[in-house]
């Protein structure tokens, strides 16, 4: 993840326009492991920039994917979710509340290889997704049962 002042460079580099909206946008994401979807980015910046719109949140998601400061998550639940950790990995996402978490340090070459030889296709990306249910969740079930 970038400091504001790289951002603010590579955003001038690319072409597109510096505004506080957009590095703020850009500051959400890094300074959470919740992977928000557009909607939970409006709604935690809202009080900080009451004339901006979820408009603009998308827009400047767009452009923050296109330059390649965040990665979008789309794990099928009709809401993209974001997230500035551009570095391949898996992420996992709870059945039960909706929750998604990273999973660093996992070694997916294996997978690729294979998927490459059994296909002959040349891979220039993938996206690992697991389900499951989360720790916090398991522990209301169990509760639930008592």
């Amino acid at each position: 993840m970038m400091d504001s002042k790289r951002v603010t460079a590579l955003l001038r580099k690319e072409g597109f326009k510096v505004t506080p909206q957009r590095l703020a946008i850009y500051n959400v994401l890094c300074n959470t492991k919740s992977h928000p979807n557009a909607e939970m980015i409006f709604n935690k910046l809202q009080p900080y920039y009451p004339t901006m719109s979820l408009a603009t949140i998308y827009k400047t998601i767009d452009i923050l994917r296109e330059i390649g400061l965040i990665q979008v998550i789309n794990l099928g639940d009709d809401s993209l979710r974001y997230d500035a950790v551009v570095e391949s990995h898996p992420h996992i996402r709870c059945t039960e509340c909706g929750k998604i978490d990273d999973i660093m340090d996992f070694d997916f070459t294996a997978s690729l290889k294979e998927a490459a030889t059994k296909t002959s296709y040349e891979i220039s990306g993938q996206q690992f997704y697991f389900y499951g249910v989360c720790p916090e969740c398991q522990a209301k079930n169990k509760l639930k049962i008592s």
